[in-house]
């Protein structure tokens, strides 16, 4: 199948230079992003950062589970 589509100049120079980089053809570098984002679409959206993945809290604040004794208990749902 042969498709067309308009790239912005500035996408097309990156393209043209990573292509000569990798040295592979463009056109297989170009079906190389494709593949990855058709085959891994909600792997790559669900994940999160490494800076967040990695965040260390303060070791002076508070847990959050230590203020679960001041909540109230839910209440009951009234049917009627």
């Amino acid at each position: 199948m042969q498709i067309t589509i308009n790239l912005p100049p500035d996408l097309e120079q990156d393209l043209i230079r990573q292509a000569a980089q990798s040295n592979v053809l463009l056109q297989t570098l170009i079906l190389q992003a494709l593949r990855q984002v058709v085959q891994t679409p909600s792997a790559l959206a669900s994940q999160w950062p490494e800076t967040i993945l990695s965040y260390q809290s303060s070791p002076d604040f508070p847990a959050f589970e230590s203020y679960r004794d001041e909540l109230l208990p839910p209440r009951e749902p009234e049917l009627f």
